[in-house]
């Protein structure tokens, strides 16, 4: 058995680690640490967890974790940086959730997040954790900065145009409109994700400039080996889950002559995750809602030089915690799926 521990196990994306990693056949939750609730049962703050959770939150330190075989931490950035050193020297490999590990560039790291990076020497040997993307880095990994959930949605939208030998589209004029439930501002009291606040109203956030977007480009970059430009807008949505990503782009000759549903159908027919829909479809964020698919479908309106690719993710499971479990799989050689074949639910 993986003995597992969880730093961080009460935000959303903790304790949905916790529902997906209690069923998972080959885990042990060996710690799951918070500062603030160290003594308390887990499954007393979380009862759905009941008789499959029998241990209480601890400390956050190496005591804690040192019987672990990997560590994840689902915490605000700073917190693995400061922590994962450590750990990873003791030979226990680490899956940090947050942004901590998924800039390569410390300056843009300090821009966006407003903190110096702590470990640039350790962030050189992370490796990005969009396991479509980055499989075999994976397997390997002492540390993987897991990708963001507007990053894993948009990227895989535009994996199979960037990858299939010469560029098929303009690469400095991709657009992503962007939409997430509130679940994504992670479980804090703020005025904006308040329910009073964000029913019935539909607004764009971070249009001057959003953190996720360096990541998305730095992605796109390791994906096609070529520099890429992103508009990016995302949006708040009244809902608790989920990730609509409409993603334009603008096809060059090749692209247009490429048929383009086949392309994606040929590019993920290996992929258990990725799901390409049929043409012509619009899928919704309730056909992914609780699992760790991705939904794809790709659209060239009239005919014209531009596509519409659109890409679907639940933002607490393939956006993070479940893509967090996908890369344990990888990480310690079991199939990509296990514990992970929960149906989106419905209604």
């Amino acid at each position: 058995m993986i003995k597992v521990g969880i730093v961080g196990g009460t935000g959303y994306t903790g304790s949905e680690l916790l529902r997906l990693l209690a069923l998972h056949p080959q885990v042990e939750l060996a710690a799951i640490t918070s500062r603030g609730e160290v003594g308390q049962p887990v499954a007393d703050m979380f009862p759905a967890l009941r008789k499959r959770v029998s241990i209480a939150f601890s400390e956050p330190t190496f005591e804690s974790l040192k019987h672990c075989d990997v560590v994840f931490f689902a915490t605000p950035h700073g917190v693995c940086m400061a922590q994962a050193g450590e750990l990873v020297r003791a030979g226990i490999r680490v899956i940090d959730l947050g942004a901590d590990f998924r800039l390569k560039n410390t300056t843009e790291f300090e821009r966006w997040y407003g903190m110096p990076h702590s470990e640039p020497e350790l962030l050189k040997t992370a490796v990005y954790g969009l396991v479509e993307a980055h499989r075999e880095a994976i397997r390997s990994a002492s540390l993987v900065g897991l990708a963001g959930c507007y990053p894993t949605a948009v990227q895989l939208a535009l994996k199979p145009l960037l990858v299939e030998g010469a560029p098929l589209i303009d690469e400095q004029s991709i657009v992503a409109d962007c939409k997430s439930g509130v679940s994504g501002a992670g479980r804090k009291a703020a005025v904006g994700s308040l329910f009073s606040e964000a029913s019935e109203s539909f607004k764009a956030y971070g249009v001057s400039g959003h953190r996720h977007l360096p990541e998305i480009e730095q992605g796109l970059s390791l994906i096609s080996g070529r520099p890429s430009q992103l508009t990016f807008t995302p949006h708040l949505v009244p809902m608790v889950r989920g990730i609509l990503a409409t993603v334009y782009v603008r096809l060059n000759e090749a692209g247009q002559a490429t048929d383009l549903q086949a392309l994606y159908e040929q590019h993920y027919q290996d992929e258990f995750f990725v799901d390409v829909m049929p043409k012509g479809a619009l899928p919704e964020t309730k056909w992914v809602r609780g699992s760790n698919y991705v939904r794809l479908a790709v659209h060239r309106p009239q005919g014209r030089n531009t596509a519409v690719i659109l890409s679907t993710i639940d933002n607490l499971v393939k956006g993070a915690s479940g893509q967090a479990v996908q890369a344990l799989n990888v990480m310690f050689g079991l199939p990509e799926h296990t514990g992970l074949e929960q149906l989106a639910l419905a209604p």
